[in-house]
C-alpha cells in the first residue's frame, strides 16, 4: 500500500506541475512507480490509479495533447484541485499544530511537514504533551481506507471465523477504530485490532454503498451492539439502579418496568465482552437472567483466574 500511495503522490505532482495534458505512454516513462515490465500490466496499474484518483474527488480529466486533436493525454487544472491559502491566524495554526500533535495513528503523529504546508506552525515547546492514540496498525488502516475508497471487497479472519465483506465505511469510537461493512444482506461491524490475515480483492468498484450511507450512522449506539454475535441477554436492574440503567440503554431496547421500580431489559449484544465489562459496573444491583451459557462467562469474568 504504501508503494501505491507514493505512485499516486508521484503522478499528481507530475500532471500539476507539467503544465499541459500528456499521454498515458509518457506517464509511464516519467512518473516514479510505474515499472511493469508489460504493457498489460501498466495498463492494469494505471487504471487502478486512474480510478483511485477520480474516487478520491480529483478532477483527473482528458484532453487533446496540440491544436491538432488528434491525440489526448490527462490533465489536472490546479485551479479545479488546489486549495486556496486559507489565511489561518497564528492562533489557528498553533490550535492545528496542538491538534495535530495530541493525536497519534498507530504510535505515529502527524508530520511536522503537513503544517508547514499551512504557514507553519507558531512557537511551541519541542516535548510532547499529552496525547491520544487513535489505535489501531496503521498498516491494517491503510489498507482498510484504500478498500472502502476504491470499493473492493475485503476477506479477513474476525473470532476464528473467516468473513467476505463490503467495506462501507471506517469510524473511530470510544479510543478504537471500527469497520461498518456489508455481510451478506445485513450490517455488521467489526472492531479494526481484531481483524487478522485481511486481504482486499483486485475487482474496484465491487458494490454500491447503501443511498445516503453514513458511517457514524451505522454504528451502534451501545458498545456491546458492536460486533458479530447474536445474543439476546434479559437483565433485571433494581430499583436503585434502573434510572442509571435507562440512560444508558439504546432507544429501541425493549423494556419491561416492575411495581417496586426495578426495570427487566432485553438486549441485543454483539460484542460479549464490552457487555460484560459495562455490566459489571453495575456490581449487585443487575441480575443476568439468561442466556445460561453468557451468564456463565460473566460469572467465569468475575471470578477470575482459578
Amino acid at each position: 500500500m504504501h508503494r501505491v500511495i507514493e505512485r499516486i503522490i508521484n503522478l499528481l505532482a507530475f500532471l500539476l506541475t507539467v503544465g499541459r495534458p500528456v499521454t498515458a505512454d509518457e506517464i509511464r516513462h516519467t512518473v516514479a512507480g510505474y515499472d511493469e515490465k508489460s504493457d498489460e500490466a501498466f495498463r492494469r496499474t494505471f487504471e487502478r490509479d486512474k480510478d483511485l484518483i477520480r474516487g478520491l474527488g480529483v478532477p483527473l480529466r482528458l484532453a487533446f495533447t496540440d491544436r491538432f486533436e488528434v491525440e489526448k493525454g490527462y490533465a489536472i487544472r490546479p485551479e479545479e484541485y488546489a486549495l486556496p491559502d486559507p489565511g489561518l491566524t497564528d492562533e489557528e495554526r498553533a490550535a492545528l499544530w496542538l491538534a495535530a500533535r495530541m493525536a497519534r495513528l498507530g504510535g505515529d503523529g502527524v508530520a511536522p511537514s503537513a503544517i508547514f504546508k499551512l504557514g507553519g506552525a507558531a512557537a511551541t515547546s519541542t516535548g510532547d504533551p499529552l496525547s491520544a492514540d487513535l489505535g489501531a496498525d496503521a498498516t491494517v488502516l491503510e489498507a482498510l481506507f484504500g478498500a472502502v475508497v476504491e470499493r473492493r471487497r475485503v476477506r479477513f479472519r474476525y473470532r476464528e471465523r473467516e468473513r467476505r465483506a463490503a467495506p462501507y465505511g471506517l469510524v473511530h469510537r470510544r479510543g478504537h477504530w471500527y469497520l461498518v461493512a456489508g455481510v451478506g444482506k445485513e450490517n455488521r461491524t467489526f472492531r479494526v485490532d481484531r481483524i487478522a490475515d485481511l486481504e482486499v480483492e483486485e475487482e474496484p468498484a465491487a458494490f454500491e454503498r447503501p443511498p445516503g450511507f453514513r458511517a457514524a450512522d451505522g454504528f451502534p449506539e451501545a458498545p456491546w451492539e458492536a460486533g458479530v454475535d447474536e445474543i439476546e441477554a434479559v437483565v433485571r436492574f433494581d430499583a436503585a439502579t434502573a434510572w442509571w440503567a435507562h440512560r444508558q440503554l439504546g432507544a429501541d431496547t425493549p423494556v419491561t418496568e416492575h411495581p417496586d421500580g426495578a426495570i427487566t431489559a432485553r438486549m441485543r449484544v454483539a460484542s460479549p465482552e464490552a457487555f460484560i465489562g459495562w455490566l459489571i459496573g453495575f456490581e449487585d444491583g443487575a441480575v443476568l437472567e439468561s442466556p445460561a451459557e453468557l451468564r456463565s462467562r460473566f460469572v467465569e469474568h468475575v471470578r477470575g483466574p482459578s
